[in-house]
């Protein structure tokens, strides 16, 4: 059984943003560890005033939404801070499945739908799409080709941090040489942290007579979601290095400059 290398500590906790964390501090299987503080993942950045973000001295911020959610939640940033939109899934009919609003107004056809097993089958071709679609593989392309060149401190996000981010990071850990176990390790880390920011929405699902563990797949991550992304990596691309070169383009120097900028 391989073991997996310490979690990181998470200084973050109390920023008040969702799913704030460093993404480096894993050891590779080759012995190396992945860099801290040069890059970072979280959900949205509207919930703070950006200020609290300055002592980690971003120099870039990656908004991996869709026009709809960063209109609805704008991040608020330092104005020194620049802002990249890469809306992974512009190409994706596969968007929530479930709307909260249904959650606080019909509770029964909601739990109906929930226990159906669609919200799994979403999240399924959903993780596909992020490998597979033109608008993912466009995005994610722009994501890595710009950490290979920059140097400074970088965050990337999208509303919670747990699937289109979460997919991200698993990629790049895996690139960088993190083994398997400890990338899904470091991947279920956002159940927690994700399902307490959305805790009144349970509390108020179960006011209203519904009962509140099936929303537990619409807000949680699973290696079963994870699997389907690296599944579909596998099968069109040989794997997750074969992504990265071959669905998003990256050539042999910028993987050599995003191992040199994230591996000590």
């Amino acid at each position: 059984m391989t073991e997996t290398s310490p979690r990181p500590a998470d200084p973050f906790a109390l920023r008040g943003i969702v799913n704030l964390r460093d993404v480096g501090g894993q050891r590779t299987a080759d012995g190396r560890s992945v860099r801290t503080g040069v890059l970072y993942r979280s959900g949205q950045l509207d919930q703070v005033d950006g200020a609290g973000l300055d002592e980690l001295g971003l120099a870039t911020v990656f908004d991996l939404r869709g026009h709809d959610e960063v209109e609805t939640a704008p991040d608020r940033l330092p104005p020194e801070v620049e802002v990249l939109h890469l809306d992974v899934l512009a190409d994706s009919r596969e968007r929530i499945a479930t709307h909260l609003t249904d959650l606080m107004t019909q509770p029964k056809l909601v739990e109906e739908t929930l226990r159906s097993g669609a919200v799994e089958q979403h999240y399924r071709t959903t993780y596909r799409n992020l490998v597979l679609l033109d608008s993912a593989r466009s995005a994610y392309a722009t994501l890595f080709a710009r950490l290979a060149s920059d140097d400074r401190p970088a965050l990337f996000h999208c509303t919670a941090g747990k699937d289109r981010t979460g997919w991200a990071a698993a990629s790049l850990l895996g690139l960088l040489g993190v083994d398997e176990a400890t990338v899904t390790e470091d991947y279920l880390r956002s159940s927690e942290p994700v399902l307490a920011s959305f805790r009144a929405v349970f509390d108020r699902f179960a006011e209203i007579g519904g009962d509140p563990a099936v929303l537990i797949p619409v807000f949680a991550v699973t290696t079963e979601y994870l699997d389907a992304a690296r599944e579909a990596a596998d099968e069109q691309y040989g794997g997750v290095e074969g992504w990265f070169r071959n669905g998003l383009g990256l050539g042999d120097d910028q993987l050599d400059a995003l191992r040199t900028r994230l591996l000590a």
